[in-house]
């Protein structure tokens, strides 16, 4: 498969309908735009880096499906 090339006014675009998207997904937007979900969120989280945002984690515990650890807990 070959790489493709978007523009920076493409991946800005697609940075801005992730972003003012209430509840998007990687993998929504990416789907409806037709890039994938790893190019869609190095985007995002570059474009959040450059405007000086710090990471984020994604959320954990029951709602999500993930587990949340605590130290000593137990």
């Amino acid at each position: 498969m070959a790489l493709k090339d978007y523009s920076d006014e493409f991946k800005a675009d697609a940075v801005a309908l992730y972003e003012s998207t209430p509840g998007a997904t990687y993998k929504g937007i990416a789907a409806d735009l037709g890039v994938s979900r790893g190019s869609l969120r190095m985007w995002v989280l570059r474009a959040r880096a450059l405007r000086g945002e710090e990471p984020t984690r994604p959320p954990t515990g029951p709602d999500t499906g993930r587990t949340r650890h605590f130290a000593g807990a137990g």
